[in-house]
Order: structure tokens, then sequence, then C-alpha cells
């Protein structure tokens, strides 16, 4: 017979019973009851229970008999409702089954080397060698299509304002970007190498300079770097371009397609506008540029207190011209003392050289340093970071850097340990004004914080270009979900004399200076910014 499917192993309801259907797919479970043969039939939307009876189809019933796991089969017969006591609530298809007429075993399978079902308790490497057979399982399966609904969305929503989906090169010139490339051999020009992309940015620009406005693409990248939680060597990423615009344009644009794809994935509001942190406000309360504001554990600075205390180490911080921060834990003063050697350790991660430490008992202070602050002191402390009878105060003392990867990272250690953090919560929150020059103590020079092609605040442009450079900031932001950053962008310099002051503050010659400004002489039509938005690895893409 010539076999066509009717249905997917997950489409069948209880208005189909009576009905005569065909399914395909692969045998999840086989079981013998007395001759009443049950099979579980896989396909990926879902699974239908099919049973083999002698009464039915003796034919069918003893090649039912030869059937292993992972068989492919194509069944013929009919829709009927479970028997009581044998519905399934845990299945859509959990009140009917297909009693089978007919039976054609498509391919016979080898035993699997794992158990499909148990792969969560199998090694990794196995699993991957075995990786046709992993991308089996339901949850990674539901990832990938999860992942193919949500970029539907998106190409929907930038097509509805006005955006081109267009695609750049894959073969290309290699150019300045904060990774090493991937390079391909040239068959026809030998000794020569194309690059792959790190990202579309000069041609995205291009299509700028061509008047195309509103370019989208889902851009495929690649970076030669070394594997992290957060960055692999090739992803996919959101990347826009736009002519004619500033980052309030920006913003509505990207909150809208934030919660179009949070409405439609998981049936979620979000609430809009989401609110907004400078770099300053970020690092200083948060100790990080991606700031997880699902909750408190604040960093306050008490440098001033530190300075005019008794402790030696805090005082030459300061004098160093570093700093000292401390985080009230509310209720940490239950803390043992092996938890608190932990934290130190943990810190230790982070560049500090140790971590002191504070608890107000019912008795008052207990602290190994709490000798080196009068009670004006200590009274001030406790008002700053709000120290309470129960609480703990952690304090990190040394150069800014180090203060603030440690305690950022202290405080989403312990949010963590102590489950402050609703897993149920999405809170956004869109960082701007970053630095437009990081300032190097190693090279005594300056370096973009971004890229020099950003816009500087024209303002700080003015004021700080002679002494402060490192105090400019630029028009770039990111947007932030959880403490995760999701895409950024900025707004590109599109003036020929603004360009000159910055590559002039990055200590370029003036040859270099000419030559890079009459490259680029031709420029957008307008104020041009760039954003994009990378993607997890799809098995880490979870809906909750």
């Amino acid at each position: 017979m010539e076999w066509k499917r009717t249905h997917f192993c997950g489409d069948l309801r209880e208005e189909n019973i009576g009905q005569e259907v065909i399914l395909m797919g692969w045998c999840q479970t086989r079981r013998d009851h007395g001759g009443v043969i049950f099979v579980d039939l896989r396909d990926y939307i879902g699974i239908t229970q099919v049973v083999f009876k002698m009464e039915i189809s003796e034919s069918a019933h003893n090649l039912a008999d030869t059937i292993r796991g992972e068989y492919v089969l194509a069944v013929q017969g009919k829709v009927e409702h479970r028997l009581e006591g044998n519905v399934n609530p845990k299945l859509p298809t959990g009140q009917i089954e297909i009693l089978v007429e007919k039976l054609d075993i498509l391919n016979q399978s080898k035993t699997p080397p794992y158990v499909l079902e148990n792969r969560e308790n199998v090694d990794e490497k196995l699993r991957l060698t075995h990786r046709f057979l992993d991308l089996r399982d339901a949850d990674l399966q539901n990832n990938l299509m999860l992942r193919s609904r949500a970029l539907q969305i998106v190409r929907n929503y930038f097509v509805s304002h006005r955006f081109f989906e267009i695609e750049t090169p894959i073969l290309t010139k290699s150019t300045p970007e904060g990774a090493r490339d991937y390079l391909v051999p040239s068959r026809v020009n030998p000794g020569l190498f194309y690059a792959l992309p790190q990202s579309p940015q000069l041609f995205k620009q291009l299509l700028m300079i061509s008047g195309y406005d509103r370019y989208m693409q889902l851009a495929r990248c690649f970076r030669d770097e070394d594997l992290r939680g957060n960055r692999q060597p090739e992803f996919t990423q959101i990347d826009l371009e736009l002519s004619f615009t500033d980052p309030e344009e920006i913003f509505e644009l990207t909150e809208g397609l934030m919660a179009e794809l949070f409405k439609e994935i998981m049936g979620l509001e979000i609430e809009k506008p989401f609110p907004r942190l400078t770099y300053q406000q970020a690092m200083e309360a948060y100790g990080s540029d991606a700031p997880d504001i699902r909750f408190e554990l604040k960093l306050k600075d008490i440098s001033d207190i530190a300075s005019e205390c008794e402790l030696r180490v805090f005082k030459e911080v300061v004098d160093k011209g570093g700093m000292v921060k401390a985080i009230c834990v509310p209720g940490g003063a239950e803390f043992s003392r092996k938890e608190l050697d932990d934290l130190t350790e943990f810190s230790k991660i982070y560049g500090a050289k140790g971590m002191a430490w504070i608890k107000r008992n019912q008795d008052g202070w207990q602290s190994p340093i709490s000798k080196f602050f009068t009670d004006e002191q200590k009274n001030a402390l406790q008002e700053r970071v709000g120290l309470k009878q129960g609480d703990l105060v952690l304090f990190c003392a040394d150069k800014k850097k180090i203060v603030y990867d440690t305690l950022g990272n202290l405080r989403k250690e312990i949010a963590r340990s102590r489950g402050l953090i609703n897993e149920n919560d999405f809170r956004f929150t869109w960082v701007t004004d970053f630095p437009l020059f990081e300032y190097s103590e190693d090279e005594k020079s300056y370096s973009s914080s971004h890229h020099p092609f950003t816009m500087p605040d024209i303002d700080d442009l003015e004021k700080y270009r002679d002494d402060s450079p490192e105090k400019i900031r630029s028009r770039a932001y990111d947007v932030v979900l959880n403490g995760v950053e999701l895409g950024g962008g900025s707004i590109r310099i599109h003036r020929k004399d603004i360009q000159h002051k910055v590559f002039s503050l990055l200590n370029l010659s003036s040859e270099e200076i000419e030559s890079k400004c009459t490259a680029g002489r031709v420029k957008c039509p307008g104020k041009s910014q760039s954003a994009s938005f990378a993607e997890e690895p799809a098995e880490n893409m979870k809906c909750r």
C-alpha cells in the first residue's frame, strides 16, 4: 500500500475518535501485556499510544512482537477512547489510543548506547558522540522549535517596523574586532585567506550609505576565542543598523521586541519602559555593568569613613586612590565562621587579598576589626550601609576594578546561596552613558571602551578632552535581563571633526587620522546606530 501520514503523533484528541489515521514515528517504548502489545509512538510533535491486538489484526500483532526501541514505524488504525483506568493525564494525547490494523516497520534500530529517556544521568561525552540520538530528546526538540518560533516573531516584528532583512557575506576581509578571526584559505588565490565575520559591521554601514536606512539580519558570526559560559566560536545574533535615529527610538524598538517575544513565547506581559541606569550608577550600586536588579544587596561606598578609622589597610587603600565598599546582608549574622571563610576564598578569585566583616548581634558588633572604629564611626557606618541587629557587613578595600569585581560577584553568590532570587522574575534594565575611553596604567595611554567610532557626549568632549578624557561619556547602551547582557549598541560618529578629535585622544598620528577619515569620508546620511542581540546555545534556551 502507499503510506501517507494523516496526523502527527501529538495531534490526536477525543474529537478524532472513530477516525481512520496513519501515523509515523519512532518506538519509544514497547510493552507486552499478555498478548496485547502497547507501543508509545513518538515524533517531534508528541507521543501517541498504539495498540496491537490479535482480534484486530493477527499479522500486525505478530510483526509488532519484533519491534524494539527506536524502530521506525508506520501504523494505520482507528482512534479509540482509552479504557477506564488507562487514561494518561500527563500526555495531551492521553485520552485516546490507536487500534492498529496495519503495521510497516520502516527501519530497524540497533540497541541505543544509553536509555534515551534517562539522558540527564548519561555522561555528556557519550551523548555528544551520539548527538543524533541526543537530539531526539523532547526538551532539546522543544528548545529548537522554541528558537525557530522566536526567530519568526523577530522577523515579523522588524518587518512591521519597515526594516529590510539583508544577508551579508560570510567570506570577507579581516577587520579589527574584539577577537581573533577564523581564516579560510583561498583555492584560487594560493597563500591568501578569507576571514569569517565576527560581525557584519562594515557591510551594514555600507547599506546605510547606500540609503537602505533600516537593516536587520539574523547574522551568523564567528570568533576564534576560548569557550566561556556566554561565548561560543559561532553564534547567531539579531543584528540591526538604522539611519536618522537616536537612542530613544532604539530603546522603544528593543523594548517592543522583548515585550512581543515574552508575550508570544511565554504568555507574560513585561513592564515598559525598562528602568535605566547610567554606567556609573550600575557600577557604584551593583559592581557590574550588567546588574541583576531582582534583589538588593547594593554596594555602599564607605571610603570617607574608612579613611578616618585606625585600620591601616583601609587608610592606605584610600590614600593611594582606591576605595572601600561594603554590602549589608540582612540576617547574615547567622553565617558560620566556615561560611565566612568560604566567602573570603570566593572573593580572592576576583583579586581581593581578603575580606573584612562585621556582625551586629544583640550585644553589639562582633568582628576582628571593630576595635579600629570609634563609636561615632560605628554609628556613621551603620547608618550608611543600613546595618541592623542580626545583619552582616562584608568589606572590600582595593583598586576600583577589584572592589567592583569582588563585591559585584559576591552579592550574586550570596543571593543565590540564600535563595534571594525569584527565578520567575524577569527584570530588564538599560545601562547607558558608558565611558568613551579606558586608561591603561601599564601602557599609559587611552583606548576605546567600545570602538573609536562611537559618538561621544558632545558637552563632555569639549569639557574633558584636554584634562580628563576618561570622564567623557559615550552614546552607547546595553540592555540587560537578570544580570545578563542581552545586547548593546551605540550611535555612530557621523561628523569628521568629531572623529578627528577622538582619534587624536587615542594618540594616532596625523597620517593615521587622515588615512582613517579619508577611508570613511562618505558617511551615513545621518546619525546611525548599531545593535545586536546574541543568543545562548540552543540547549540552554529554557522557557520558564
